[in-house]
């Protein structure tokens, strides 16, 4: 564990110690809440002796994902019984069906756009963050990619779905709901952990106003002319103070946008040569006409054919907005 994550769990665990003290000081308190006090003690105790945050059983690193979810942790996945493995298999399916029925439809029709999108998690469950909402006569748009993997990332992308939603009931422009977001995250979320992210929105007229928040460059696909949006501000959790501006455009009918995380842009081959953002633009320069599930078949092919035998590396979300004729 990196040194700030461990100060923050050293913190999180001396505010449990002390609730826990609070509770058993009452007559009627359960029982079981005397044997969390020693484990936190004992956790509290390695944490001094630099032996925190070690299997017991093969003195290996446990997982970072799994320790941030649970301080308490005291075996690596390897040594996990038979029944503390089917317990953790079933929870990690529940994440994901959970996870999965967070996403938007996957055809998705709104204020004179139509959208399309790929989620592919690179395990069970993903840190890639997606989502299509219509408001106010306009379709808002999100995509994002919280940093790490595994659980403790797929808890923060739902996180993140909960405070957007929440916050698009409010009359914002895209810039101050960014900020009010950021300011969010940053007061609930440990040291370290950031997400990128893109919010837009889009109105019949054409119209788009978005905002990035360290997050690839966004592609505007106009023909055989490619427009790249880069990032207006840094990662959300970075600092609770972070201003952010908007690129403002205007797209005609059939022109598309393409959005997508590092997994797409950050695959590489066999030889281990990054697919990047030169072969992205090229895959999608020209398609003018074509319907978003066909662009996105287009991008998702490319990245396919290029990376073929080798293994991939991170989740991969890739979204494709077209204003329709």
């Amino acid at each position: 564990m990196a040194t700030v994550e461990q100060t923050y769990l050293h913190s999180e665990l001396l505010k449990r110690r002390e609730r826990l003290q609070t509770a058993l000081s009452v007559p009627t308190a359960d029982a079981s809440l005397a044997g969390l006090l020693k484990q936190v003690d004992s956790a509290l105790e390695q944490m001094s002796s630099g032996t925190y945050g070690l299997c017991e059983a093969c003195h290996e690193s446990i997982e970072p994902d799994r320790l941030l979810a649970d301080p308490l942790l005291r075996f690596c996945v390897d040594h996990l019984t038979s029944e503390e493995r089917r317990a953790l298999e079933g929870d990690l399916g529940l994440a994901a069906r959970i996870q999965r029925g967070l996403l938007p439809k996957p055809e998705f029709s709104a204020a004179g756009w139509n959208a399309r999108y790929h989620y592919e998690p690179l395990g069970v469950v993903s840190g890639d963050y997606c989502d299509l909402v219509e408001a106010d006569g306009a379709l808002n748009f999100l995509l994002g990619d919280v940093a790490g993997k595994g659980v403790a990332a797929s808890m923060l992308m739902s996180h993140l779905h909960a405070t957007f939603r929440s916050l698009m009931g409010v009359a914002l422009a895209p810039a101050q709901l960014l900020e009010s977001a950021n300011r969010i995250f940053c007061e609930s979320t440990m040291a370290g952990q950031y997400a990128t992210l893109v919010y837009g929105r889009a109105s019949a007229s054409g119209e788009v106003e978005l905002v990035s928040a360290g997050h690839c460059p966004v592609l505007v696909v106009r023909g055989k002319k490619v427009e790249r949006l880069d990032a207006t501000g840094v990662p959300l959790g970075m600092f609770c103070g972070s201003r952010y501006s908007s690129h403002r455009t205007r797209l005609e009918p059939n022109n598309h946008i393409v959005l997508y995380t590092d997994g797409l842009s950050e695959a590489r081959n066999s030889a281990g040569e990054e697919y990047g953002l030169e072969r992205i633009s090229a895959h999608v320069s020209g398609n003018h006409h074509v319907a978003p599930a066909s662009l996105l078949e287009t991008c998702l092919s490319g990245v396919r054919e290029f990376s073929a035998g080798a293994p991939r590396g991170d989740d991969m979300t890739v979204l494709v907005l077209q204003r329709a004729a």
